[in-house]
């Protein structure tokens, strides 16, 4: 998996020759969440088996895995050190309040816990530029926090399940709520409320995942109804909508490459053409997780089995890449250390 190949190479052609490069199948349950880090070849997986794994994606190996007996381990994010995560619990959360972990896969330790969701915690992005993280509960909260300190930084509340990613650069953040409003905040200076808000117009289903695209102009959203639309970042225009036919209590992720749908089928579609790529049978079902690679040509899909995709042309692993709203006046509470 150590071919080279520039992210300006890749083309509708070498997308269409993607398929497996190697199987991971001895997953207890569902793989929960995955996540790059930015900069290592590395991918970490959070599983219903209370697992955490280590990869190596440049060797496709398994370098490490811990388990979570007491919390579980539901969705989960590196932080810029590459054996350091965040995790979130999925057990014992109304008996301990520690809805978030900060842990060593090094040494498998737990260096702090983050006390204040009183219930699941259903989106978690880590800053790409400082020590800074959200996440987003059922609780109907958003909470920015610090990886230094216990104590939380900011909270916003709100109604629905909110879904919340940064941009690339980590200037900007997008908070996700109910009725399909995406509201926009300067990270710098959040406690002032949003800046901007876009609504996906005629389609009120929660925003259930967001996605920058690495030059920041972009924005990928998929709602619980199994659309997925590409909006201006700058503007909130629709640049282009996309509809995947639904699934029994399944929800579809998208990731700019491809994008996966409820019949165990992925697609991948060319944004700029507005038109369908490839569409491959998973042939690990229906897919729960599936994400770009940030470096690499190369993405992972991930259902109780963990599968990475490479070009075929490549025998070895993967190749280098370098509103008017109810609730427009929100604004997050500044919370003491």
């Amino acid at each position: 998996m150590a071919t080279k190949m520039s992210l300006t190479e890749l083309d509708d052609e070498i997308v269409r020759s993607m398929s497996i490069g190697a199987v991971f199948s001895d997953f207890g349950g569902k793989i929960n969440s995955l996540d790059f880090h930015r900069k290592d070849d590395l991918l970490v997986t959070a599983s219903e088996d209370d697992s955490v794994r280590l990869y190596d994606i440049a060797n496709a190996k398994l370098i490490k895995t811990t388990y979570h007996k007491k919390h579980g381990a539901d969705r989960i994010c590196f932080t810029h050190h590459p054996s350091s995560v965040i995790c979130s619990s999925r057990h014992n959360l109304e008996s301990t309040g520690e809805a978030l972990r900060y842990l060593s896969m090094y040494d498998n330790r737990c260096l702090r816990y983050f006390k204040g969701h009183k219930e699941r915690v259903v989106s978690l992005c880590m800053s790409p530029v400082n020590d800074s993280f959200m996440s987003g509960s059922l609780d109907h909260s958003v909470r920015i926090w610090d990886l230094r300190v216990n104590a939380c930084q900011g909270i916003l509340r709100l109604r629905g399940r909110p879904t919340v990613a940064y941009d690339q650069q980590g200037l900007v953040f997008a908070v996700a709520m109910e009725g399909g409003a995406i509201k926009l905040f300067d990270s710098r200076s959040y406690d002032k409320g949003p800046f901007d808000t876009f609504l996906v117009g005629g389609d009120t289903a929660e925003v259930c995942d967001i996605k920058f695209s690495n030059d920041g102009k972009s924005m990928l959203l998929t709602t619980t109804n199994n659309n997925i639309y590409v909006l201006d970042a700058y503007g909130g225009e629709k640049r282009c909508g996309f509809s995947l036919e639904p699934s029994p209590n399944t929800t579809i992720e998208a990731t700019i490459t491809p994008d996966g749908s409820g019949d165990g089928t992925l697609h991948a579609w060319n944004i700029n053409m507005r038109n369908e790529v490839a569409a491959w049978n998973s042939h690990i079902g229906v897919t729960a997780c599936l994400k770009w690679a940030p470096r690499r040509a190369m993405f992972v899909a991930a259902s109780t089995v963990l599968t990475f995709w490479i070009p075929n042309n490549c025998s070895k692993p993967a190749a280098e890449t370098g509103s008017t709203d109810a609730q427009a006046g929100l604004q997050f509470e500044q919370v003491g250390q």
